[in-house]
């Protein structure tokens, strides 16, 4: 499960070389004017827009249309954020429930279905677990008693979602969540509603690594190109894609290394310790539903235990990289992936 800290956590990951990429073929397609690109920073993370506008009208108001959504969504659901929905149910955690707005509640909705899936490897009350820094200047690995501490306020179970009133409960006093491992996608997914509503059906949003695409670039299909989580400058291939998701997650994105070993931000809900499985996962999916939060189970629940899970979705095109094991593809990631 992912955990940020604040502005420190914000600049390691703006200096992280995520494993997807997304520029392969845009240089020259920029030249055309009715090919736009705009990027922008929130959600911890650069997030770049493009768009193929062939109606002839301005993309960007478009464009500036979709930010606007989306940040609003990004400070409804960061557990960062005062005044928000997220911090009133960490104050009202083990007092009362919380009514929440519907695209948070949605969120919540997904995070709770994972979790039980995965049988607790993905987990938002994860949140607790605050000790941990992993700037690389001034890295924090917290002592194991504090770890044990606030491990027992990690538990799915004890989030309580009530689909009439849309509201969440936090059974114990001091529970918090996170929503960076769940959140991120359907944040996209709606910049992208906003894009068509507004008349743009060919655009690619690219958010830290987790990419959302819809239509075609010059009539061409999307290109995504995969990196090699341990050899960040080679691409292992691209994938065309025309319609759906590539969400990536990985030990190589926020971490620390300390007498050798590498600690990295994807917790272990179980243990309070980073996971110690897959170094990525790229999962590729037209189904939001299918990939959420599927990457960060994966990296705890391990490979194995994640082919298993995989085997409950269909068109779901995965890529597990494991220490020792080299590159697994499922069939029809093998048949995507160009190399």
């Amino acid at each position: 499960m992912a955990l940020q800290t604040p502005d420190s956590g914000r600049r390691r990951l703006l200096a992280a070389i995520p494993l997807v990429v997304t520029g392969l073929h845009l240089r020259s397609a920029l030249a055309d004017p009715a090919v736009q690109q705009v990027s922008r920073t929130f959600m911890g993370t650069r997030v770049d827009m493009t768009v193929h506008n062939t109606n002839g009208n301005d993309g960007k108001i478009a464009m500036s249309a979709a930010f606007a959504e989306m940040q609003r969504l990004s400070d409804l659901m960061s557990r960062y954020r005062t005044g928000n929905a997220v911090h009133a149910l960490h104050l009202a955690s083990g007092l009362q429930a919380i009514t929440l707005e519907p695209e948070m509640f949605n969120v919540l909705q997904m995070a709770q279905a994972i979790a039980t899936r995965s049988n607790g490897a993905f987990d938002i009350t994860v949140g607790a677990l605050t000790g941990w820094d992993f700037t690389q200047s001034q890295p924090v690995r917290p002592k194991a008693a504090d770890i044990a501490q606030e491990l027992t306020l990690v538990n799915y179970r004890d989030v309580v979602l009530n689909s009439k009133t849309s509201s969440a409960y936090l059974r114990h006093r001091g529970m918090r969540i996170d929503l960076g491992g769940i959140a991120k996608l359907p944040i996209l997914q709606a910049g992208m509603q906003v894009l068509q509503r507004n008349g743009i059906q060919n655009a690619m949003i690219n958010g830290g690594g987790d990419v959302l695409v819809h239509g075609q670039l010059q009539g061409r299909d999307w290109r995504v190109g995969l990196r090699d989580p341990r050899a960040p400058e080679h691409i292992l291939g691209s994938i065309d894609l025309s319609e759906g998701f590539v969400a990536a997650s990985g030990d190589y994105e926020r971490f620390f290394l300390e007498n050798g070993h590498r600690y990295h931000h994807i917790l272990n809900p179980k243990t309070g310790q980073p996971t110690t499985g897959p170094q990525g996962v790229a999962l590729v999916s037209r189904k939001l539903e299918d990939i959420n939060g599927m990457g960060a189970a994966i990296m705890v629940a391990g490979a194995a235990a994640g082919r298993r899970l995989l085997q409950l979705s269909t068109g779901v095109d995965t890529l597990i990289a494991e220490s020792g094991q080299g590159l697994w593809m499922s069939p029809g990631m093998s048949q995507r992936l160009h190399t």
